[in-house]
């Protein structure tokens, strides 16, 4: 095991040339982030998980009560003892084959029966005020953090001029509010990572898995090898458009819809600028060209440029869906699905016709009603 983690904590991949661990060892006259450290955002990732439920419970949901957000869920699929064998032990999404099959069976056509696995899958969809509580808190938390972030970055040189990032690097002495701004973080993206499997299921779950751990990576990497000043431009660059996004969905499930509209373009504008305009031209830049000027590169300095590009591919990705989202808003005169939203819509994709028989025509009818349920997820972030 001891070898193992000299291997590990190699000072050659870690740290610059010429540089020890000894070398940044705390001192009377400077503090320096150490690697355990760390351990304290798993506890506080616990308890923010819990302010979360206690939020949730006695603020988001009186709020969402408020405003007429129903806790009904979607329509009960009427009881069929056949179906719903299909269902639990062979398939939710039945093929051209098997429905043919089940509708010879049963007697339905097979508009009918696929009504039925519609509503049936969207029975296991939460209610619209529980979508509205996770993105009030979530509204909630990207505001304060994005809000701690720049007010400790406004006083600090590195903002004004990121050569200082790499000044004196890596003895650069840990102040008490960089401290706090990184295990926040860190604790908050570990409390995502594993409160994803319990939060509402979305189509870009992997991508989001991905991007959390991508996320926890850099935090820890630049963490353990003081490159804190850089790695707070990456963390309040990404957190600025996430408010948007939430409060853009919390109209949506409001019905507001012209506030839902206007948030949203406020998003893609700021997701786009910071994503795809400041996050290269100006933190990628001083990560690959200015660090190779002034320090020079590393194992770890290769590591977390690596990761950087890796988050920039994750953001091309949701810029490309967001584009996708607004020629649609354009086309239709609203924003209306997102295809990082709910893997189905709970409430809107029900069809209330009963079953008919195969002798009759079957007609349905697509209660969409706004943007009621296909808003983006969020990412960020990046959070994302």
């Amino acid at each position: 095991m001891a070898g193992i983690l000299a291997w590990f904590w190699n000072e050659r991949f870690w740290l610059p040339h010429n540089v020890t661990w000894a070398d940044l060892k705390n001192t009377e006259e400077a503090t320096f982030p150490q690697a355990e450290d760390l351990y304290l955002a798993f506890p506080l990732a616990f308890c923010i998980f819990m302010v979360r439920l206690i939020f949730e419970r006695f603020i988001a949901k009186p709020c969402a009560i408020a405003l007429n957000i129903q806790a009904s869920g979607p329509q009960i699929a009427p009881p069929n003892a056949i179906l719903e064998k299909v269902f639990t032990a062979i398939t939710k999404h039945p093929d051209e084959k098997r429905l043919e099959g089940l509708s010879k069976q049963l007697d339905w056509d097979v508009r009918s029966i696929q009504r039925w696995f519609r509503q049936r899958r969207n029975q296991e969809k939460p209610s619209t005020l529980t979508r509205f509580c996770e993105s009030m808190w979530r509204f909630s938390f990207y505001l304060y953090v994005f809000t701690y972030g720049v007010r400790f970055l406004k006083k600090t040189p590195w903002l004004w001029n990121t050569r200082h990032c790499w000044y004196n690097y890596p003895y650069q002495p840990l102040t008490t509010d960089l401290h706090y701004y990184y295990i926040l973080e860190l604790s908050f993206y570990w409390s995502l990572m594993f409160s994803q499997f319990t939060d509402i299921k979305r189509k870009d779950f992997g991508i989001m898995f991905l991007h959390h751990l991508v996320s926890i990576l850099l935090i820890t990497f630049s963490y353990v090898n003081n490159m804190a000043r850089v790695g707070t431009l990456v963390l309040c660059l990404h957190d600025s458009a996430d408010a948007f996004l939430e409060a853009a969905k919390m109209a949506n499930y409001a019905k507001f819809q012209k506030m839902c509209d206007l948030l949203f373009v406020m998003f893609a504008m700021v997701f786009i600028t910071t994503r795809l305009g400041i996050f290269p031209l100006w933190v990628l830049n001083t990560t690959l060209f200015e660090s190779w000027e002034i320090v020079g590169p590393y194992p770890s300095w290769w590591v977390f440029n690596l990761l950087l590009l890796l988050v920039q591919g994750l953001n091309c990705f949701w810029s490309y869906l967001i584009v996708k989202i607004a020629c649609k808003a354009v086309s239709r005169g609203k924003v209306s699905k997102d295809d990082r939203s709910d893997i189905e819509s709970s409430s809107d994709e029900e069809d209330s016709e009963p079953p008919r028989k195969n002798a009759h025509t079957a007609t349905t009818t697509n209660g969409t009603s706004g943007t009621n349920g296909y808003l983006l997820t969020g990412s960020s972030s990046l959070d994302d």
